[in-house]
């Protein structure tokens, strides 16, 4: 029995593996047109946030590792070197940002919404809140009018 053939790159891949999500988010790295299956997108949501745990753990365990009590002995500093785990942090914030907010749009177009309403992050709270709910909502077949013709 064979496998049935893997869509391009331009179609939504539905089911996609943690593996198959990471290449795709990389190939399609500021692609703002088409669509993003919900498992392409939580995928790399989970595979980002998994990065940012081992930077954070990297950047306290540098600090505490080379860090100390202050000369009277009363409250512990985290070294300078805590700032290479932040450094490295803000790095891959700043790599990952544009493709980031494309995979954000892109998974708006398969509900068929505008991809404008990533901006919504920018209102104070209820902004991520309510693209949390607009992203967990399953595709619309109308959102193949977002695909490249």
């Amino acid at each position: 029995m064979s496998t049935p053939p893997s869509p391009s790159i331009a179609e939504p891949l539905y089911g996609a593996s943690f593996g198959q999500a990471i290449v795709r988010f990389f190939r399609k790295y500021a692609t703002f047109s088409g669509r993003a299956s919900r498992s392409e997108y939580w995928w790399w949501q989970l595979a980002t946030t998994l990065v940012y745990l081992v930077l954070a753990a990297l950047a306290l365990g540098i600090g505490f590792a080379t860090g100390g009590l202050n000369a009277e002995g009363d409250v512990f500093y985290l070294s300078p070197a805590f700032n290479i785990g932040i450094a490295l942090a803000a790095g891959w914030a700043v790599v990952t940002l544009i493709p980031q907010i494309a995979i954000a749009v892109r998974r708006l177009h398969d509900v068929n919404l505008s991809g404008w309403l990533v901006l919504l992050r920018l209102l104070p709270s209820v902004g991520d809140v309510i693209l949390l709910v607009l992203t967990v909502l399953p595709p619309n077949p109308a959102g193949a009018r977002f695909d490249k013709r």
